[in-house]
């Protein structure tokens, strides 16, 4: 008999001390049985709502160690949150998000991902009273199915989230017709570089979930195959992880872009493909996940409802430890270039509903590590470069010009005998009239809407080209960032350097311009936090724009910004403690 890991225990018994608190107790009110949201102060039945105190619940009726182990108060409370999932449930069987994504196949798809775990756990257990919460749950998920067999989605991990709940389903009810829907999905092809990123380059949040829905289908629909890319994405992230346990987030196409994450999200992932593989450096990486923890997760990667339903022993795995020292270039030979050529001729002209093309997906990525110092160099985002010595945090260094006008992401990598060399070339042109013999009728009426003329069919003129280069060398304990322009005259260009706010920026030519933002004019400036700092030379004042149009002014960090005026060539030499 395996134990039940203390922590998760403690874990989870102060989420349902929480759950006790905050479930509705009122039968004429519509939320009665549903456990108040925090940030919205009502109730909702997603996968991080009422369904993750239900997880919680039902964890800790079945687990023996837990002080809540068959406890009456807590059966009556999941008793209660199971009917209010049965009265939230629309008519077609899905669930809505709260506050947006109403009726939602993939919503649904998570919290069925879960909630399936749910019903296998009480199902299992011989204690009679939960026999009659097990019958609504059943009901619950067995309402869903239509949903999943006609539903669509949003994301591209939204896929990963409907074979999970079609094949947690599958394994409930055998309807071949969920296996078909889930194969039309999985036709699509996976969506991970040889490298291990998926396609949203979200290590804080999204790719730990397409992991953990990839083993869910592979378990379910027996498809081990589809393992391979999630073994490939664990391995990455051993490379993804500053000194303090934080996750690198400075280049992702997710809300979690530039946030603070840890590996809570990869703990079953990495438990279960440590146990499936007997791989020491996943059962390590296990490890820092559960030390790190700080949220048990949503129903569908609960980490104690997880790990009761899928019991493993890596106990006895030896350990690995995790690299420290390395410089790595992810995604350097992956065809991006060529894909974003191809997908000119696809047909769907840079346009999804609801969604986002991820056009940076299989960019190049630079991540070297040295004990305290941990640096990440990347393309195709809004950061160039980002760089954590000790408690100092440099967020990213951005540009942007007045050119197009934004930021500069760079689209083009390669290394150097002492570096990475990154290129940008923005184009500008101006749009000619259209063929007059592809003029719509409204042309010639007394009103002609700007919106109904066929504007892809204007020829282009006068077009313009701007080249910025960026070169990153490093030199033992310091970096030297080179930024180059091409010879076009007086374009407006700003270099920001951001930092956390939890540190010290000094220097005497620093000259504020709003709130936590500050006009970086000449010499040297410095961030500390403690014994730890950067110095870094290089400020200059070639023009006095404050701010550059259509690139947005991050909040919550501090902002040091240079400007310069094209043609320029500058050095920003970085010294570390």
């Amino acid at each position: 008999m395996l134990s039940t890991n203390p922590k998760l225990l403690m874990m989870n018994d102060e989420q349902v001390a929480r759950a006790l608190k905050k479930q509705i107790h009122a039968p004429e009110n519509k939320y009665d049985g549903g456990i108040r949201n925090d940030d919205t102060g009502i109730p909702s039945a997603s996968h991080g709502g009422t369904p993750a105190y239900m997880a919680a619940m039902t964890a800790a009726l079945i687990a023996k160690d837990s002080r809540y182990y068959q406890d009456l108060t807590v059966l009556n409370a999941l008793d209660k949150a199971a009917d209010y999932l049965l009265t939230t449930q629309h008519n077609d069987g899905t669930i809505s998000l709260g506050g947006t994504n109403f009726n939602s196949p993939p919503d649904t798809g998570f919290v069925v991902a879960g909630v399936t775990q749910i019903y296998h756990l009480l199902h299992r257990d011989s204690w009679e009273r939960l026999k009659p919460i097990t019958l609504k749950v059943k009901l619950f998920l067995e309402r869903t199915i239509p949903a999943f067999l006609t539903g669509g989605c949003h994301t591209p991990n939204h896929r990963w989230v409907i074979t999970a709940a079609l094949g947690s389903l599958y394994e409930i009810f055998r309807l071949d017709a969920l296996k078909e829907r889930a194969n039309e999905w999985l036709a699509e092809g996976m969506d991970c570089t040889e490298d291990g990123e998926w396609t949203e380059r979200s290590n804080g949040i999204y790719n730990a979930v397409s992991d953990i829905m990839l083993y869910y289908t592979a378990k379910y629909l027996n498809r081990p195959d589809l393992l391979n890319h999630v073994r490939r994405n664990l391995k990455m992230m051993l490379y993804m992880i500053h000194p303090n346990g934080d996750i690198v987030t400075d280049y992702s196409g997710r809300q979690d872009f530039g946030g603070e994450h840890n590996l809570s999200g990869y703990y079953l992932s990495y438990k279960l493909m440590a146990d499936l593989d007997r791989d020491p450096i996943f059962a390590t990486m296990a490890d820092l996940s559960l030390a790190n923890m700080t949220d048990l997760g949503s129903v569908n990667n609960h980490a104690l409802l997880g790990s009761l339903l899928f019991p493993c022993d890596i106990d006895s795995l030896e350990r690995q430890p995790l690299p420290k020292s390395y410089s790595k270039v992810f995604n350097m030979n992956h065809p991006i270039t060529e894909d974003l050529r191809q997908m000119a001729k696809v047909g769907h002209h840079s346009r999804i509903l609801h969604s986002s093309m991820h056009t940076s997906f299989g960019a190049p990525v630079v991540r070297y590590r040295n004990d305290s110092t941990s640096v990440t160099a990347m393309t195709r985002t809004p950061s160039i470069f980002s760089l954590r010595h000790g408690r100092v945090k440099l967020l990213g260094i951005r540009i942007s010009t007045m050119f197009t006008p934004g930021i500069v992401e760079m689209e083009q990598f390669s290394l150097t005998e002492s570096g990475y060399y990154m290129c940008c070339v923005m184009e500008k042109g101006y749009n000619g009239p259209i063929p007059k013999e592809s003029l719509p009728e409204t042309a010639g009426m007394n009103i002609s809407p700007w919106y109904l003329l066929p504007h892809h069919l204007r020829s282009l003129t006068h077009v313009q080209r701007h080249q910025i280069e960026v070169y990153i060398t490093q030199h033992g304990q310091s970096w030297s960032i080179q930024v180059k322009s091409d010879d076009i005259q007086d374009v407006l260009t700003q270099v920001s350097f951001v930092f956390s706010s939890d540190c010290k920026l000094t220097g005497n030519a620093l000259e504020p311009i709003g709130e936590h933002m500050q006009l970086w004019t000449k010499d040297t400036l410095r961030c500390s936090s403690g014994e730890d700092w950067i110095e870094i030379t290089g400020g200059q004042l070639d023009h006095q724009l404050r701010y550059t149009r259509n690139a947005p002014v991050q909040s919550g960090v501090q902002t040091a910004v240079v400007n310069l005026l094209s043609p320029f060539d500058k050095t920003f030499q970085l010294k570390l403690s």
